[in-house]
């Protein structure tokens, strides 16, 4: 295998992801509005593919080693940053290689399976470091009997299929939930992407899912680029199962499988979930009431999108560019980057004294490159990181090799609450490592509560949630259930104040309305204020229709 081919083999692996990432995203069994694993993993992979798709680089060595920095800069989410340690390890085992055999991909993936392992500070089995890990183990069984670059990768991918396939033996949750691990799931995709060419010498087409929730979360991307359209109607129900039907509902999704495309068909005990673009959505509906009876439809007329999204956005002023951070010299001593989303969360932040604030946080994490760009924009020797959000800690924590002429310290702060409080607890006359104990410390003393909605059905214990209904966490534990945002916040104030609290502050975000958010302020202040020091902050964020930092 040559340059040549690894890039080739880099964009077969990432168009089949890329087609794949709502199906992955699916997978995600919390109800919270999440990062969403395909969407970052698929990010993550673009990124590299942006680099490479020009390039006529004939050693492998140098692609690889094109491909892990761009990947590391483009991480997203910790299943990214994962992603981009395994590659990394392509590009540290076939360094200085003209052409790579079946051993020597091998021995690198190894490589980038220990670095993941390492960079976790407690490994779960199950996840997508299992199904890395495994899939190695597989390759260097193949080896045994053959160096044939195709027959081992073919091994490869036989054994992560295998791992995947058993990710819920190890995580009760999946098991409970009927599903594999999202992000094992999106390595496979990647991993059997790559094998495509490497049998056929074919590129995995890229087939885009112009639905209305992607045409909802990315804007005017489907006017952007003018896909090919091959089905017209994108086709979504919910059947109630009929428990006296025993017909496996894979055969829905294979009989879906023969009229169109983009197929996801996700079950439980109760309903089937289906998503399908087709020429026939009758037939679709029809094979559906195969299992029970219709509880909701939306076919929506793709064509008709894609022409009404090009008209719009023709009507409307070109979006600026993000501006790019320039580069300062580090002239002070110590600096400070947050990652926080809202005007109001972003604007606390700077009068905290951060220099620079990384617009991002749940179902949008910035990617490594962009809080590179910050840390070197914060014109300090010393910088200090806040990441706020616990699936954005792992892309932080790669800036740090990253950076030469400053240190860049990160203080794992895994929500808002964490990195308000932490900023306050700074001390100049201690040392940089000094402040980072401390400040952490601090942060491990503040209990954040959060209000949001179920962005999916799923079941905790004993309690089935819907999607759309109102959920409540405290320190990322669901504990309540409500009708609306403010009973839950009161709710959940009640329940997160005790009676050595000395500080409460309640955030309201961008999809609460000014009286609402005075409304529960109010009732916590009169139940608690006596005793408890309650403070209202518009932070603007969204996902969150309030955040509750308790202390």
């Amino acid at each position: 295998m040559n340059g040549l081919d690894l890039k080739q083999a880099v964009i077969s692996g990432s168009n089949n992801i890329c087609s794949k990432k709502l199906m992955i995203n699916d997978l995600n069994i919390f109800p919270v509005p999440d990062g969403d694993t395909g969407t970052n993993m698929s990010m993550t992979t673009t990124a590299a593919v942006e680099a490479i798709k020009d390039s006529d680089e004939q050693e492998a060595g140098k692609v690889a080693k094109a491909v892990a920095s761009a990947m590391l800069r483009g991480a997203r989410g910790n299943s990214g940053v994962i992603l981009s340690l395994l590659f990394r390890g392509f590009s540290q085992g076939l360094s200085d290689k003209e052409e790579a055999t079946g051993r020597d991909m091998v021995e690198a993936l190894g490589l980038g399976v220990d670095a993941a392992y390492k960079a976790v500070m407690k490994p779960t089995e199950g996840t997508i470091l299992t199904v890395a890990r495994v899939g190695y183990e597989g390759g260097l069984r193949a080896l045994v009997d053959t160096e044939d670059f195709t027959e081992v990768w073919r091994a490869v991918c036989k054994s992560a299929k295998e791992a995947l396939d058993k990710t819920p033996e190890y995580l009760p949750v999946l098991k409970k939930a009927g599903v594999v691990d999202a992000g094992g799931m999106g390595l496979l995709s990647i991993f059997e992407g790559m094998l495509k060419y490497f049998e056929d010498g074919e590129i995995v087409e890229y087939a885009q899912s112009n639905t209305q929730d992607e045409l909802d979360n990315f804007g005017s991307t489907v006017a952007e680029f003018d896909e090919v359209i091959n089905f017209t109607y994108c086709t979504e129900f919910i059947v109630g199962r009929d428990t006296e039907i025993a017909t496996d509902p894979n055969e829905l999704r294979l009989f879906l499988e023969t009229i169109g495309d983009c197929v996801v068909v996700v079950n439980d005990e109760d309903i089937i979930k289906v998503h399908v673009h087709t020429e026939q959505p009758g037939d679709a509906l029809k094979k559906g009431l195969e299992f029970g009876q219709l509880l909701t439809v939306k076919v929506e007329n793709m064509r008709e999108q894609h022409k009404k999204a090009q008209e719009d956005n023709a009507s409307k002023p070109k979006k600026a560019a993000k501006a790019k951070l320039e580069p300062a010299e580090p002239t002070e001593e110590i600096g400070f980057v947050a990652v926080a989303a809202g005007d109001g969360l972003i604007e606390l932040f700077k009068d905290l004294g951060c220099a620079n604030v990384v617009s991002g946080g749940q179902s949008m994490n910035p990617s490594t490159d962009d809080i590179y760009e910050a840390v070197m924009a914060t014109p300090a020797k010393t910088v200090i990181v806040f990441p706020n959000n616990k699936n954005i800690i792992m892309a932080a924590q790669q800036t740090v090799p990253m950076v030469e002429d400053r240190t860049v310290i990160i203080v794992p702060t895994r929500t808002i609450p964490q990195g308000m409080t932490a900023m306050l607890n700074f001390d100049p006359d201690l040392s940089p490592e000094s402040n980072k104990d401390m400040m952490m410390d601090a942060a491990k003393h503040v209990a954040t509560g959060q209000v949001t909605f179920a962005a999916r059905n799923s079941e905790f214990g004993n309690k089935k949630i819907k999607e759309g209904e109102i959920i409540a966490l405290e320190n990322g534990k669901l504990t309540i259930t409500e009708k609306t945002p403010v009973k839950a916040v009161i709710k959940l104030a009640k329940n997160m104040i005790k009676h050595d609290t000395s500080f409460v502050t309640l955030i309201y975000g961008n999809d609460v309305s000014e009286s609402d958010a005075q409304e529960a302020f109010e009732a916590i202040n009169d139940k608690f204020g006596s005793k408890v020091e309650v403070s209202l902050v518009k932070g603007g964020q969204p996902i969150y229709y309030f955040m509750l930092s308790v202390e």
